[in-house]
């Protein structure tokens, strides 16, 4: 197999000229002929000046170089999309799988023997592994690493839990806006992603349990020394899978990883994003995940690490505790140790080295758990028949089983306009709904799933209710919230036949969420619905690629043309 600078020659009709065109070219920044016969260390460049997520990017990757270097291969960094949560339009979800086609090219493009691929905000590490996991060229996440928590007086603040948390408070009129302008100067203090166990996070740790991050890299604080060591180290170890072929994300990220991976996002209370992504991961290398065995999960896996939104503090702190390798080896049976690492050496190895912290209490035991069950648990019924989402770790018990009244927003929109009018005819047992908000009728499957509490009960004291809708909500946010809702409103789903003043059951410990109306006029409503009208623009472009193309929330939205055909669990 060739290697180096002779793969993947641009085609002229004429190998050899092609190799020295290519040679002539790469001399022109000044390379030596010895440098070019060493292997090609790819580097993905995700840092723009709209993502502080990504600050330390530039660092990271000088350290990467440095250990690529220092192991004898060439480093050849190149930008791609960089996408962050807050600044993109109308969702970073819409173009998790526009960067994921952009870096997945770009490695098939350009030649290189292995790569280190840079990420941290939320949708750019599922973009980075779901585009490494189809060109399948050895590789290595290095996540960009959590922020430091801000200080408010003589409290720790983090994005951005602490963001929803105060912008509720001020929304009910307990913060005014003086104080929440000086807020938002704090919650967010350094560059790195949130410091929560919201998606970024969850996904930061997923990737070790994975085995595709080095051991411990997964919540190493972006602005410390410690983060800019594991670059270098992800270098040299690229350098020498770069040498002998591997391995290769398939080899990493088998079923075997995957239930590992799932095992973690239970006990970390992760984000349901999370889910998402990895459903989207794993239908790229043909593995499909099993809703109900990770509903079993859920009620198996007991959730261990005491984080925002689930508990009470930060990643900084649940890195000192001993990471993710101390959390897995609390985990004990629950992990499945033979899987393969990036290292080369087993997920035991890493497990067996895990930093014992004398008196840490951020880590619990199995038999000291947060919660006795896990972050998740899928949900059915006639609301959603292909499924559904709630983050338990993170809700209210008292809401767990809950029958309501539905008051029912047509879209985002829909909501933004009458949330707060003082005449909404709602009340704190209600339950709010909203629809047209999944993949399609959206677009792009928003993070509005958080629906705020209408202002007139948030004044009255109200901090939860149930919510359900087909949207999706941050990792960092907390409420009785019902997500994912399969199938969507916009294509037919059952959440588009909900009417105001509607019975809405939930039952969590049943694992279901049921609209009581009966059968007979929900089939005549059914002949009654249409589908929206078609979003501006969806003739053209990427928004018409992704409309006609993106599957559902169970299928992770992913593109029905990237996805890998399935491996039968029984034929694996």
């Amino acid at each position: 197999m060739t290697k180096g600078m002779r793969k993947g020659l641009t085609s002229y009709g004429d190998p050899g000229f092609s190799l020295f065109l290519r040679r002539a070219f790469i001399k022109a920044m000044g390379f030596s002929d010895d440098a070019l016969e060493r292997p090609i260390i790819g580097i993905t460049d995700t840092f723009s000046d709209y993502n502080p997520c990504h600050g330390n990017v530039p660092q990271l990757i000088e350290a990467v170089k440095r250990g690529v270097m220092l192991a004898g291969g060439l480093p050849m960094a190149f930008p791609t999309i960089s996408i962050h949560e807050s600044f993109s339009n109308p969702t970073s979800m819409f173009l998790r799988n526009l960067m994921a086609m952009d870096t997945e090219e770009m490695i098939r493009a350009q030649p290189m023997d292995s790569i280190v691929l840079i990420g941290g905000c939320d949708k750019t590490v599922p973009a980075q592994l779901m585009a490494a996991a189809s060109a399948d060229v050895p590789a290595i996440m290095l996540i960009t690493g959590p922020m430091l928590v801000g200080h408010h007086k003589g409290e720790e603040l983090g994005a951005c839990t602490d963001c929803r948390r105060l912008w509720a408070a001020h929304r009910a009129g307990t913060i005014d806006e003086d104080e929440i302008d000086v807020l938002s100067g704090r919650l967010a203090p350094t560059n790195g992603t949130c410091m929560v166990m919201g998606t970024a996070s969850t996904m930061a740790c997923v990737s070790e349990a994975l085995g595709i991050a080095m051991p411990g890299t997964g919540s190493i604080p972006a602005t410390h020394a410690d983060r800019l060591r594991a670059a270098e180290a992800a270098g040299k170890r690229a350098v020498e899978m770069a040498k002998i072929g591997g391995p290769k994300p398939s080899e990493i990220m088998t079923e075997t990883a995957f239930h590992n991976a799932l095992t973690v996002l239970q006990s970390i209370g992760g984000s349901t994003n999370g889910l998402v992504h990895l459903a989207a991961l794993a239908g790229r290398l043909g593995i499909e995940i099993n809703m109900a065995e990770f509903d079993r999960m859920g009620r198996e896996v007991p959730t261990l690490i005491d984080l925002k939104p689930s508990g009470a503090h930060y990643m900084e702190h649940f890195h000192w505790a001993g990471g993710v390798p101390k959390l897995m080896k609390e985990l004990g049976d629950l992990i499945d140790g033979r899987a393969m690492t990036v290292t080369g050496e087993p997920l035991s190895a890493s497990i067996a080295r895990a930093e014992e912290v004398p008196n840490q209490t951020i880590i619990r035991t199995r038999a000291n758990p947060l919660q006795a069950s896990g972050a998740m648990a899928v949900l059915s019924g006639n609301l959603a028949p292909q499924g559904a989402l709630i983050k338990q770790s993170a809700a209210s018990p008292t809401l767990m089983q809950h029958e309501g009244r539905a008051v029912v927003f047509e879209s985002v929109e829909d909501m933004t306009l009458r949330m707060d009018d003082p005449d909404l005819d709602v009340t704190a047992d209600d339950v709010l709904v909203l629809r047209n908000a999944g993949p399609v009728g959206a677009p792009g499957m928003p993070e509005a799933g958080y629906l705020p509490i209408p202002r007139k009960l948030a004044q009255q004291g109200v901090k939860d209710m149930v919510r359900i809708s087909d949207a999706r909500m941050s990792g960092t946010a907390f409420g009785t919230i019902v997500l994912h809702i399969v199938p969507e409103a916009a294509i037919g789903g059952p959440l588009g036949l909900v009417r105001n003043g509607d019975r809405i059951k939930l039952d969590v410990e049943n694992r279901r969420i049921d609209l009581l109306v009966d059968e007979a006029e929900l089939t005549r409503r059914k002949a009654e619905w249409t589908a929206p009208k078609p979003h501006a623009g969806s003739d053209r472009g990427y928004l018409s690629l992704y409309l006609n193309n993106v599957n559902q929330a169970d299928q992770g939205c992913d593109f029905d043309f990237l996805r890998k055909t399935p491996i039968h669990p029984s034929k694996a």
